[in-house]
């Protein structure tokens, strides 16, 4: 019988975790976390609200629960809550995580950018529905050089509903005093074809705005880091003054991917 022992045998388990997350870290700093595997992103996560406990087996199992490290960001707290070894407050924090991130592009972008072409367009609206699960929609009110005044969250909710009162929008608009507007929500499920409620909204606001004279440039849906206007395949209903810069036709290949 062999009684020798290793380093790692005389070691408490308590020790054995610091080293491994010791490692962990010294693995980002030198790598990035851009370049870590799912599991190990969430495991440097859970460090954060797990002081003395093995947290890669639970990254694991969570990863395996919902999907993907994603799936697990967007879990409702409820749903992470019964998996064990996850208490309220880090269910809370991991649910958190996307509306974090919504808030770090929407600082970012603080200083108004001129949104006058579709590539800051593009970035701009994906950064804004970073993490977004629900359906959302948004009025972007422009000034008469492009320059955004205010961005205004029109609705929020369940996928595929996203009712849109005109009204609401009209005020925001004439609050702002735009000269012009972007209007852009996400679908959530990954199908960027805007749907014929879609496209009768958009002709509702694109009518009442007129009388307003103010232009509605565009309608933007935006599926993760992909998006598209709906003015590029005819479904806008008007012909606006003001024109986004756009590249080639090769380039541009019917929709932006930002991935």
């Amino acid at each position: 019988m062999d009684n020798t022992t290793t380093e790692k045998d005389q070691l408490s388990p308590s020790e054995i975790h610091a080293g491994h997350r010791e490692r962990l870290r010294e693995k980002i700093e030198k790598v990035g976390i851009d370049n870590i595997p799912p599991h190990e992103v969430l495991e440097y996560l859970l460090f954060l609200c797990i002081p003395r406990k093995d947290t890669n087996v639970l990254a694991h199992e969570l990863i395996n629960k919902f999907g993907s490290f994603s799936a697990v960001l967007e879990a409702d707290v409820s749903e992470l809550e019964k998996v064990k070894g996850i208490s309220h407050y880090t269910a809370l924090f991991i649910n958190s995580l996307p509306a974090i991130t919504r808030y770090y592009f929407k600082d970012r972008w603080s200083q108004r950018p001129t949104l006058n072409d579709y590539i800051v367009l593009g970035q701009y609206l994906c950064d804004l529905f970073a993490g977004e699960k629900n359906e959302a929609f948004y009025v972007l009110s422009l000034d008469s050089a492009c320059g955004l005044i205010k961005t205004d969250l029109i609705y929020r909710g369940t996928i595929n509903e996203t009712p849109i009162n005109p009204r609401k929008v009209v005020e925001l608009v004439i609050k702002n005093n735009a000269a012009a507007v972007v209007l852009s929500h996400n679908h959530p499920g990954g199908n960027m074809t805007a749907s014929e409620s879609d496209i009768a909204i958009t002709k509702v606001l694109v009518e009442t705005l007129t009388v307003l004279s103010v232009e509605v440039i565009d309608h933007i849906i935006v599926c993760g880091n992909k998006f598209s206007g709906m003015k590029r395949k005819g479904q806008l209903g008007n012909n606006p003054k003001y024109h986004l810069r756009e590249t080639a036709d090769e380039d541009l290949n019917g929709d932006w991917n930002f991935d």
